[in-house]
């Protein structure tokens, strides 16, 4: 497994958690992190994913609504939109080269949603990559 992907898998549980219970709070949601994974950094690295994704969420929903065609953030499987908004995150808001932001939250689709989850996510993606003017990296820290 990719270093930072257990910490993409806990970010991605814990924005479906705050989907189903809006008034989760931070406290706990820190209390989970730190009981899902061990690693100090990968923590930090988890909570800086959630905490910008909901901070982010409203921007974040805008563009991908606008890139996904006939599709409403409402109408989107949980699973999907949340791999899409970390997906998204990574693109607009940090150094994680654009293919490896795209393909962590590929996996994560792969993993956690239905069997279209993974090209829907693929779609929406690109599409937002193709509109972020990001460049492409050679770099890789998944």
């Amino acid at each position: 497994m990719a270093r930072r992907r257990r910490a993409r898998e806990v970010a991605l549980q814990l924005l479906y958690q705050v989907d189903l219970n809006p008034a989760t709070d931070a406290y706990l949601l820190k209390q989970n992190i730190a009981e899902l994974i061990e690693d100090p950094d990968l923590q930090d690295f988890c909570w800086h994913l959630l905490s910008g994704v909901l901070d982010r969420r409203d921007e974040l929903d805008e563009k991908i609504t606008a890139a996904a065609e006939n599709w409403t953030i409402e109408r989107m499987a949980p699973t999907d939109r949340n791999a899409i908004r970390i997906g998204a995150f990574e693109l607009y808001h940090e150094s994680t080269p654009p293919r490896v932001a795209i393909d962590e939250a590929i996996e994560l689709a792969r993993k956690y949603g239905s069997a279209q989850s993974s090209q829907f996510v693929n779609g929406i993606l690109d599409q937002l990559f193709s509109q972020c003017g990001v460049e492409e990296s050679a770099a890789d820290d998944a």
